[in-house]
């Protein structure tokens, strides 16, 4: 009798209690980040295949184009709607072959790559003494013609840093090296590869158009070939170089951006934007630069589509195409390209997120101050922090290249950041591999990207209010 007793009074209790929330926001959220942790998601099918099956992606290359093509049918196999794959012109831009080498008495080859946009040198190349500068500031104060014949050289390392700041403050003596050069007279310009490794790969990557072109032929040094110059002039002998490429530019050249919706329901007009970039350099087969960033977005956005429960807000994986070029007056040419797509509107544009940071672990989450002190703050580090993620100290600044022309506008952006400490080993170079993405790791910034994106697109906060409030309360 008293067994009985006790089971009718814990079935009423149990009655008149109100069922666990099973589909909350947090909830669902952890489910994804949980099941992505275990190698449920699909990037490294997709970074695999999309390297294996294309190799690099150059803007503007047939197998930049074909990519886009074989993406577009991915993202519809994988329930995406509204597929776009949107062409636009560029001046593309082909390396052909190059060659570096010390000459004189005791000659030897280097291992150098021109920059991207780099013209040409004259057939038998072109070769000039070296005149050292340990930064683009020094440069800069190198008298007009004091260069005149000849190879000017930049020789600053670039520090390590788990968030990449090295990078910025190093990469503007790529940008803006050879024109400076060019206007003391040097007929070539050299840097020491914008690189944190010393493994003999060169690092390539663009520089900026002056006038529609590059000024003079532009290239990197490997670092260790790089400190032998530097060795050799320490020596007190003058070093004499002789550079050649045979690259050309490609006018009229077509790039490609493609697009998908994961559909919302309620407020299916709001647009959560993920952003990766599609075209990678050609001297490796753009893994993690950026391969990865397009696995893990697409492998995010999927997750989220798969739940039986649709988020309000729809999740938009944009592909873009070109962010690797620098072309004639715009250095976001990829990001302006959706932005101004016409139509479009901006200011259905909740948020704007980007993954181009490898494939390395998340291990901190940025958020505009506005955000960061918000009760959704709280909520989406309960979710992170079994991801070993915690809040960072620094704001999102733009977000990223391909989203920096929406944030321009006003869409607010997080990031997730990533550690970097490998990434610029390995970046523009042939070593830009598959063999770099550690799967474990690649899942885990699915699982971050997912979880966060999921509450944020469920959600009814007003990000943009929010990053904008002068007095944000926690």
């Amino acid at each position: 009798m008293r067994i009985a007793l006790l089971l009718a009074a814990t079935v009423a209790l149990m009655a008149a209690a109100p069922p666990p929330d099973e589909k909350s926001d947090e909830k669902v959220a952890a489910a994804l980040r949980d099941r992505a942790v275990a190698g449920g998601n699909v990037a490294m099918e997709v970074v695999s295949e999309l390297t294996t099956r294309f190799g690099a992606r150059p803007a503007g290359s047939v197998s930049e184009r074909a990519s886009a093509e074989w993406l577009a049918v991915r993202l519809r196999s994988f329930g995406f709607r509204n597929v776009k794959v949107h062409r636009y012109p560029i001046t593309g831009w082909t390396r052909g072959m190059e060659s570096a080498e010390i000459v004189g008495p005791n000659p030897q080859s280097l291992i150098a790559t021109a920059l991207g946009g780099s013209p040409a040198t004259p057939a038998g190349g072109v070769e000039g003494d070296v005149v050292l500068f340990d930064s683009l500031d020094a440069l800069k104060l190198a008298p007009v013609g004091s260069l005149t014949g000849k190879i000017a050289m930049i020789t600053q390392a670039m520090p390590n840093a788990m968030r990449g700041y090295g990078y910025g403050q190093v990469g503007p003596a790529r940008a803006f090296g050879p024109s400076e050069a060019a206007k003391r007279g040097a007929v070539a310009f050299l840097l020491r590869s914008l690189a944190t490794g010393s493994e003999r790969f060169a690092h390539t990557g663009s520089t900026r158009y002056v006038d529609g072109v590059v000024a003079i032929p532009s290239f990197a040094l490997a670092v260790p070939d790089a400190e032998q110059v530097e060795r050799l002039a320490k020596l007190g002998e003058a070093v004499r170089l002789r550079l050649f490429s045979s690259a050309a530019y490609v006018p009229g050249a077509m790039t490609s951006q493609v697009s998908g919706d994961i559909m919302g329901s309620g407020a299916a007009d709001e647009i959560v934007l993920l952003g990766a970039h599609l075209d990678s350099w050609d001297l490796g087969t753009g893994a993690i630069d950026d391969g990865a960033g397009v696995a893990i977005a697409t492998a995010a956005a999927k997750l989220i589509g798969e739940q039986k429960r649709k988020a309000r807000r729809t999740v938009r994986v944009v592909l873009y195409g070109s962010e690797e070029v620098t072309q004639p007056g715009a250095a976001d040419v990829s990001g302006r390209a959706y932005s101004d797509t016409p139509g479009l509107a901006i200011d259905k544009h909740v948020l704007a997120m980007e993954s181009d940071s490898g494939a390395d672990r998340v291990y901190a989450l940025s958020l505009p101050k506005g955000v960061d002190a918000s009760p959704f703050a709280e909520a989406a580090m309960r979710v992170l922090t079994p991801l070993r993620i915690v809040r960072s100290r620094d704001g999102p600044g733009s977000g990223g290249v391909d989203i920096g022309p929406l944030v321009a506008r006003g869409v607010p952006t997080f990031v997730l950041e990533q550690d970097m400490g490998r990434y610029f080993a390995y970046h523009h170079t042939a070593n830009d591999t598959l063999d770099k993405i550690e799967p474990d790791a690649l899942n885990q910034n699915v699982a971050a990207l997912a979880s966060l994106v999921w509450l944020a697109a469920d959600s009814d906060v007003d990000f943009r209010a929010l990053a904008t409030a002068k007095d944000p309360v926690r």
